[in-house]
């Protein structure tokens, strides 16, 4: 076994890669699975420096959670409003209000830093 070191380089990263595909079926406790986690969070750590992901839109978290969870516009009703208000959110037609976020929040557990990020509004940049 090689030993284990700081992810640096692109060739680093692809044969942690490698290692880590052949360390899936490592058995929980073994060596080998104490290897797969060690080097999952080097890999992790390498990939948020490298390879940052934009946290998604406010309308794009809320989408997504919805498919995720199988809820349907009526389910987010409680949280945003009527049928219509709900409707102007999904379509960006109106902005999520304070109330709204706090709502969703409290409802869906969404993270509120994420809710109150800039989006899109039709073809305006929301506050």
């Amino acid at each position: 076994m090689v030993e284990v070191s700081p992810i640096r380089t692109e060739e680093a990263y692809e044969a942690a890669l490698e290692e880590i595909g052949r360390l899936l079926e490592a058995e929980p406790g073994t060596p080998e699975d104490d290897r797969l986690d060690v080097l999952s969070t080097l890999l992790e750590a390498y990939e948020a420096i490298h390879y940052p992901m934009e946290a998604p839109d406010p309308i794009a978290l809320i989408e997504f959670v919805m498919e995720q969870r199988g809820l349907g516009r009526v389910d987010l009703e409680p949280m945003i409003g009527g049928r219509g208000r709900v409707s102007e959110i999904l379509n960006r037609k109106r902005p999520l209000t304070l109330e709204m976020i706090r709502r969703l929040h409290d409802g869906l557990g969404l993270p509120a830093d994420a809710l109150v990020r800039p989006y899109r509004l039709g073809s305006e940049q929301a506050a």
